[in-house]
């Protein structure tokens, strides 16, 4: 590469960053445009500790600020058990989430149950993933017998969350505890209206939407990108947002962290999961999308 083209890429990345820095700070027009959640109920379902960092960091930054008034919770259905460092990954998980912004320890739960094994070749079960958010979440209609299901027929379905928070289809990573997640969230919705036919669920489901290759290492260079796209769907597809609004809520969700959040971010990471820090996982934290930028769908 020639001189003047190593100084073209150069004001090009700079110009990028400029942008990013003016562009993610809350009095941005552009950070303005995005929706945002308010005094919601909200519950972020991860697979494995150190998820909600190095995939959910940006949108666990933004939900947990004090004058949103929204409440979240961490549950990660396995302790991250496949090296032998379960216990250790339960209390890393913990420090994370409070740099995160999480309340307190008692905001996230990790479970330690052989349905949920921590493998990269396992698929979870839907119906138990399902089983589980209905008895963390409507205990009530989980226990509910057979005999009452015409009553429920005509009750709204109730539930201790507001919004469930997890992974799409893909995973990000393809990574199969992952995808069991999002099948099963879907099952939970599913069987939770089921009885209630003609009813608005009352867990709006929200999923990260995975990316090609290129935009996963692209780090901060997406965050304009993504920006830029979330504004002119916003603008441009007002009439069509309105109509995607379900029981209030957003069809999309867009989170970019500042510059400061990125290294909030960072340090959840490197300070908290000192177990999984190898390698690969510093380029992942320098160069990854997902720590600076997190969109998500709504979906059901």
């Amino acid at each position: 590469m020639s001189p003047q083209s190593l100084v073209s890429v150069g004001f090009a990345v700079a110009a990028v960053f400029i942008f990013w820095i003016l562009s993610s700070t809350t009095t941005s027009p552009f950070a303005r445009t995005f929706p945002q959640l308010y005094n919601k109920r909200i519950c972020l379902l991860i697979a494995h500790p150190d998820d909600e960092a190095m995939f959910f960091a940006p949108t666990l930054l933004a939900l947990t600020k004090p004058d949103l008034g929204n409440h979240v919770k961490i549950l990660c259905l396995s302790s991250g058990d496949a090296d032998g460092l379960g216990p250790i990954r339960r209390e890393e998980l913990k420090k994370s989430a409070r740099h995160l912004g999480l309340r307190s320890d008692t905001d996230v739960l990790v479970l330690d149950d052989p349905r949920f094994k921590d493998s990269i070749t396992t698929e979870w079960s839907k119906t138990d993933v399902a089983s589980l958010l209905s008895s963390a979440f409507t205990p009530d209609t989980s226990n509910t017998s057979t005999s009452t299901t015409n009553k429920r027929k005509t009750t709204a379905p109730s539930a201790s969350i507001d919004i469930l928070l997890t992974f799409d289809i893909h995973g990000i990573s393809n990574h199969p505890n992952h995808r069991s997640l999002h099948h099963g969230a879907l099952h939970f919705l599913y069987t939770l209206m089921q009885p209630a036919p003609g009813y608005t669920c009352p867990v709006s489901l929200y999923t990260l939407t995975t990316t090609n290759l290129l935009r996963k290492y692209i780090g901060i260079l997406d965050a304009p990108l993504t920006m830029v796209r979330g504004v002119f769907d916003s603008l441009f597809s007002s009439s069509a947002a309105k109509k995607n609004k379900k029981n209030g809520m957003p069809a999309r969700l867009l989170f970019v962290s500042s510059v400061g959040e990125w290294m909030t971010a960072q340090k959840a990471m490197v300070l908290a999961h000192q177990s999984q820090m190898v390698w690969f996982r510093w380029g992942w934290i320098g160069i990854g999308r997902y720590m600076v930028v997190n969109d998500l769908k709504r979906v059901g």
